[in-house]
């Protein structure tokens, strides 16, 4: 099978909420970005995302990479954006949602994208049935450039965690040395451990959907409350929580107000875990955890 001419979903990984260590293991950074595959030849180059996408167009810097390829490949990673250092899933979606070449061109400098890259599936041939350890030493000899840059390597997946919390990252990657690359796959055989944050947030409206009801968040900061985001229950624990008898006419946020909300008076709290927080303060991927007991 002649990978390099044909589209295809890229391998996923399985989740695990605790990090571990293991000899059968390599472990990576978790970046928080965009996965994409990278088709590129001395003649040819095309980006294609996790759902077979052609984004080409959206990241001309990439193209830069194709300079040190004298072979067709497939590379597999991971497009990034920074801001002081740290992964910034909000720069990368201000670069995507841009909807011209020209716009592109005018923020080149001010959001730069990166390809992490961790992966090589194919040189000249499929290297699919290699172990991935393998894979890693055929990566290795393409140098990095400007905006192509290889994933680093550690063996230590409890350390590793431990300094991502510190520094507020996504989380880690556990990968079995041997393992192959199943296209199109959810495995065990590499594991993701996100970074889960927990907090405390006040409920101060809800919006019923069709399916669930989005709960109204805020954190309250010298007397005013401000609002964080919003996160979905299902309708039954909507009905547990009693939130519709504590009904308030007017917003009781200090920076939100929208017609579609009914707000409540802001005295019941609940925990929250999420991934990060935007620049705004508004939360990453919010999970609702239960009602916060003062008693």
């Amino acid at each position: 099978m002649n990978l390099f001419s044909q589209t295809f979903k890229p391998m996923l990984l399985q989740e695990k909420k605790e990090p571990f260590n293991s000899k059968k293991y390599l472990y990576e950074l978790k970046f928080d970005g965009m996965r994409a595959l990278l088709f590129v030849s001395p003649h040819s180059f095309k980006i294609l995302n996790r759902h077979e996408q052609d984004v080409t167009w959206k990241f001309p810097e990439l193209k830069e990479i194709q300079k040190n390829v004298s072979l067709p490949v497939i590379f597999d990673g991971e497009i990034v954006c920074f801001d002081q250092g740290k992964p910034s899933f909000s720069f990368l979606q201000k670069r995507f949602s841009l909807k011209n070449k020209s716009s592109i061109q005018k923020v080149l400098l001010n959001y730069p994208v990166f390809y992490i890259c961790f992966d090589i599936l194919y040189e000249k041939k499929s290297l699919v049935s290699f172990p991935l350890i393998e894979r890693k030493k055929i990566l290795e000899k393409y140098p990095d450039t400007s905006h192509f840059t290889k994933s680093p390597i550690f063996f230590d997946g409890k350390k590793l965690f431990s300094q991502v919390k510190k520094m507020g990252l996504e989380g880690i990657v556990a990968k079995q040395k041997d393992s192959f690359y199943e296209i199109d796959s959810r495995t065990s055989s590499w594991i993701k451990i996100k970074n889960i944050q927990r907090e405390e947030f006040f409920i101060g409206g809800y919006k019923i959907e069709k399916q669930n009801v989005s709960l109204f968040l805020g954190k309250f900061k010298e007397k005013k409350l401000y609002f964080v985001g919003r996160v979905s229950i299902s309708k039954e624990k909507f009905h547990k929580i009693n939130v519709k008898s504590l009904k308030k006419e007017k917003s009781p946020f200090f920076d939100f107000s929208s017609n579609e909300v009914l707000y409540v008076k802001p005295v019941l709290c609940c925990y929250v875990e999420f991934l990060e927080k935007s620049k705004t303060g508004k939360l990453r991927h919010p999970v609702f955890r239960g009602l916060v007991n003062f008693d």
